[in-house]
């Protein structure tokens, strides 16, 4: 009441409309709050994919968005249990980068690959676009500790067999662990065509490690 007191003082020329003056001070302090007002988050599509209230929460508290709920669900529909849910989600939260490796993190469960491998893999940044590669090499009948290997060396930008390669020893007869064994060894895929040739010349795995020692 005292500012419009003071606004017919400062103005007695003029007639002011005490209504219009409340409205445009009531209109002010909406906007002021609407300033300060976060909405919050839907996360019904998390529990509509099983999620657990406790991991929901948890989620809130990382103050995840609207954009990162809709991943998060694809990934727990995809078959990604709830703990690993968070610490995929966390592991990005910590790099600061949005989560957005839903449909890939389907992908790769849907192939076979383990919950497990799934979290050593966001642990290795190697979620994103790159991750195309490491699904077909799983559906090649390449093992998770193969695909972790192949990860890690990607990540350290160190050479390594492809997962082309290894699908095509894998079908020459090697065994798991001499490809293991390789790909640790950061053996460069311009060798796994050398690598097979041996192979087809009788070579067995022992002969084929002694022979590629690696980079």
């Amino acid at each position: 009441m005292a500012m419009i007191v003071a606004a017919s003082r400062a103005f007695p020329g003029r007639s002011f409309s005490i209504h219009r003056i409340f409205s445009a001070v009531f209109l002010c302090v909406l906007l002021l709050c609407g300033c300060h007002h976060e909405i919050a988050v839907d996360t019904a599509s998390l529990d509509s994919a099983g999620m657990s209230y406790d991991v929901i929460k948890q989620l809130k508290s990382a103050n995840i968005s609207t954009a990162e709920v809709a991943e998060v669900a694809k990934a727990r529909q995809g078959g990604l249990p709830d703990s690993a849910c968070l610490a995929v989600f966390q592991v990005y939260r910590s790099r600061k980068q949005t989560f957005d490796a839903g449909d890939r993190i389907a992908g790769l469960i849907g192939a076979g690959i383990s919950p497990t491998t799934v979290v050593a893999l966001a642990g290795l940044n190697q979620l994103g676009p790159e991750s195309g590669e490491l699904l077909a090499t799983r559906l090649a009948g390449i093992p998770d500790e193969i695909i972790l290997e192949i990860a890690r060396h990607h990540a350290h930008g160190q050479p390594v067999l492809s997962g082309a390669a290894l699908a095509r020893m894998k079908n020459a007869g090697m065994r798991d662990a001499t490809l293991l064994e390789l790909a640790r060894r950061g053996v460069p895929d311009s060798e796994s065509a050398n690598i097979v040739a041996l192979r087809r010349r009788g070579f067995n795995d022992a002969d084929i490690l002694r022979h590629f020692t690696g980079s």
